[in-house]
């Protein structure tokens, strides 16, 4: 049975939430703060969490922030008040799956849940080979061909590309490439990001300045496609 935790302080959203998950067949656990959310987080194991963006003791976006700097993977769907774009940016940036905006019909978010869900059974194991295009990449031996002909990746440029591909179809933030890759993520240098992905592109895309697998999400990051 999926475990999902719901982090809601609308007593209201909290209970429908909770009946439309068991009626789906989750294991619901509850968190009406975002103390009790982070807590519940780091302490069980969920298959998803559905996390409110303003909640009492601690803001959704900084439980989401703390959870993956723990490490987690679980897909975290934000909620959202309407007309609040810079919440769905700011969720995006620190590591959010999606979002949805208030109010909303649960089987808008059930869609949400499972292409959610889709994507991270897609990519439960690090690859250690992938194919895009006429890219092969060995990450096991540090290997890439382009065509016929070699390509001369860095070992940054590689883990860049691991984990890019590890969460393909995934909304990353700069923020979380730093963390992932540079392994910090409270520094404001992004622009480093920005470099190493326009080095990648030169080397994987045949159009580099119009490409077709990193593809930059405006405002916040970058999403692999291939």
């Amino acid at each position: 049975m999926p475990r999902v935790l719901i982090v809601e302080d609308d007593q209201a959203i909290a209970v429908a939430l909770r009946d439309g998950f068991q009626y789906e067949g989750y294991e619901v656990r509850m968190a009406g703060d975002g103390e009790a959310g982070l807590r519940m987080a780091t302490e069980g194991q969920h298959d998803l969490i559905i996390l409110d963006v303003m909640l009492p003791k601690m803001s959704g976006l900084d439980v989401c922030k703390k959870i993956r700097r723990e490490g987690s993977r679980v897909p975290v769907i934000m909620l959202t008040a309407r007309g609040q774009e810079i919440d769905k940016v700011m969720g995006l940036k620190t590591g959010a799956d999606d979002y949805v905006t208030k109010p909303f019909s649960f089987l808008e978010l059930m869609a949400r849940v499972e292409a959610v869900l889709r994507r991270y059974s897609g990519y439960a194991e690090k690859l250690d080979r992938y194919q895009f295009g006429d890219v092969e990449v060995d990450f096991a031996r540090a290997e890439a061909i382009k065509g016929r002909s070699r390509i001369e990746l860095s070992p940054r440029e590689f883990k860049l590309l691991q984990f890019m591909i590890d969460h393909r179809g995934e909304v990353l933030a700069r923020e979380r490439l730093l963390d992932a890759v540079w392994g910090y993520d409270d520094v404001p240098f992004t622009r480093t990001v920005d470099m190493h992905v326009a080095k990648l592109r030169k080397k994987i895309e045949d159009k580099p300045h119009d490409p077709a697998f990193i593809v930059t999400v405006h405002r916040v990051g970058y999403k692999f496609v291939g």
